[in-house]
């Protein structure tokens, strides 16, 4: 059993590496340039050894893109943690996201290419991807209902309808797209306006026909 253990721990680690050299050519020559035999000189072996850890070049990149996308559900994951009314932490998820797509694109423009196409192609690392943010949305939208904060109506349809108008702020996708669209903030602004619940109306005060006089 020890062994075996040891055995996954070991192709793990190989894992790790083979996908962090992956991750350097990336953001030096970008994906469509970098082949699986650059990935092996870049660790000093033999491309046979790296199709033991991976049947292909796709499945290298999907792994790569995993790690990423990882890296911006453990960031929304920290801002659900955040105390306070529920419109407030949805906005800190959805900055949380933002603010990783638009730091990738900054940083490394050539690993948001691949992100990118990812997203458009809806690799099943992107699809999972988006099932965990949306796991993070329903429950805090659930709540915010359940205070009273927030308009009622199914949670998952409302965190489907959140994050579909945000989408162009969220999906790697579009970011940096040169088409008029509102800022982040002013898209904030309106679907929070959309999902905050409307203040109860008092009803009109009757006065008695008989109390009526002329002003």
């Amino acid at each position: 059993m020890s062994e075996q253990i040891g055995d996954r721990a070991g192709n793990e680690n190989a894992r790790r590496r083979l996908m962090q050299a992956a991750l350097q050519l990336y953001c030096e020559i970008g994906h469509h340039k970098t082949t699986v035999a650059d990935i092996a000189r870049r660790l000093s072996m033999s491309s046979a050894n790296v199709y033991r850890f991976f049947p292909s070049k796709r499945s290298i990149e999907e792994a790569v893109v995993g790690a990423l996308l990882d890296e911006t559900v453990s960031a929304a994951a920290e801002a659900a943690r955040t105390q306070g009314p529920a419109l407030q932490r949805l906005a800190a998820i959805l900055k949380a996201i933002a603010d990783c797509n638009e730091g990738r694109s900054a940083k490394h423009r050539r690993v948001q290419d691949l992100v990118a196409l990812a997203a458009r192609q809806n690799w099943t690392v992107v699809l999972a991807y988006h099932d965990r943010i949306r796991g993070l949305v329903r429950p805090i939208i659930g709540t915010g209902q359940a205070r009273g904060e927030l308009q009622g109506g199914s949670p998952m349809a409302l965190t489907c309808c959140l994050l579909e108008a945000m989408d162009v702020h969220l999906n790697p996708s579009r970011v940096g797209a040169a088409v008029l669209r509102p800022s982040f903030e002013e898209m904030l602004r309106f679907c929070t306006s959309a999902l905050r619940r409307a203040p109860s109306l008092q009803p009109a005060k009757v006065i008695p026909h008989g109390q009526l006089r002329a002003g």
